[in-house]
């Protein structure tokens, strides 16, 4: 039976968290540990279940069991707390961590040996977590949800929902790696649409209420919030934004729809973290992450919230609802 071995040092000087692997395969070799770093966002809202769920279920289709041959140690927290707690998780004896959002960012400011796995919605090259998508090239890995196809796609749906509506505004976080990209996909379909298409960024929770302001100011008929942690956090207030001023909004995550917002498209979410456990499975088997390309999502959604059209006035097209995978009503 191989066992893995380890050595952790505590560095004085700025907590730094050294792990030597020997990065042998943990299939059979008695019970795999696997740390989940869960993010919950500023506003201190509990993590999604469904991710968690869909995860494990992934692991069970791989031949991970909890109770048998894994042991899974759950942690939530928001990005200020995302070192203490991976370091937590690494003195437990883990052998991968599962880093969701900002959370990896403390994870691997405190270790260059753990495998880190994460789920992103940004770009991970730009974010300074691997040295290309191709060739991550450290101890990183991942998913990560940033689609320039998505991004033109809900400028889409907007216009086939909405085709009076000749201004549209799109709401982001400014600071998200990816911002750019995102941003000229969604421009460039509001040209072809002949839509105008207002820019409207924001830097933290903050800054929503400015942002609201001018996308009053704008006269949008509808809204765009560009997905990541901090619109995510945000969902809930842009919902009582939009039903106030009976103005639809659209972003990427299920959840946002769930929060009250008009529609959401975007990576299926158990789809999405059924394969962050396939990279954790090959992980225990013995890969390497700077050998396991970061992928895309394949899987997608249509979302579309029937209380929040009902609250907004708007009727949803008959084309539109027959292609959508869920409704809320």
């Amino acid at each position: 039976m191989i066992q893995l071995r380890r050595r952790v040092v505590l560095a004085a000087a700025g907590g730094f968290v050294v792990v030597g692997v020997a990065t042998k395969s943990r299939a059979a070799a008695g019970s795999a540990r696997v740390g989940w770093l869960g993010w919950t966002g500023a506003s201190g809202a509990a993590p999604s279940l469904l991710t968690l769920e869909a995860f494990r279920s992934g692991l069970v289709d791989r031949g991970w069991h909890e109770g048998g041959n894994l042991v899974l140690t759950v942690r939530s927290g928001d990005g200020s707390q995302s070192r203490e707690l991976a370091t937590e998780l690494i003195r437990s004896g883990v052998d991968v961590i599962v880093a969701q959002g900002p959370m990896v960012f403390g994870a691997k400011a405190v270790t260059s040996s753990v495998p880190l796995v994460f789920s992103i919605n940004g770009d991970p090259v730009e974010a300074g977590l691997v040295a290309s998508l191709s060739r991550p090239g450290s101890n990183v890995t991942g998913v990560t949800a940033l689609s320039v196809e998505l991004a033109g796609k809900r400028v889409e749906l907007i216009k086939e929902s909405f085709p009076d509506a000749a201004r549209i505004a799109a709401i982001a976080n400014q600071s998200h790696p990816g911002v750019q990209i995102e941003r000229q996909a969604s421009e460039a379909a509001a040209r072809k649409l002949g839509l105008q298409l207002q820019w409207v960024a924001v830097r933290g929770r903050n800054d929503f209420e400015a942002a609201f302001a001018a996308i009053e100011s704008h006269k949008a008929g509808a809204v765009i919030a560009v997905p990541d942690n901090l619109i995510n956090d945000q969902a809930a207030n842009i919902a009582r934004f939009a039903e106030t001023r009976r103005i639809p909004a659209i972003s990427g995550w299920a959840e946002f729809a769930e929060a009250g917002n008009l529609m959401s498209y975007g990576p299926n979410v158990r789809a999405y973290y059924r394969r962050v456990a396939g990279y954790v499975d090959k992980i225990l088997r013995g890969a390497r992450p700077a050998d396991l390309p970061v992928e895309l999502p394949t899987e997608f959604e249509l979302v579309v919230n029937l209380r929040a059209a009902g609250a907004l006035g708007v009727t949803i097209p008959r084309s539109l609802l027959v292609r959508a995978h869920r409704t809320i009503s």
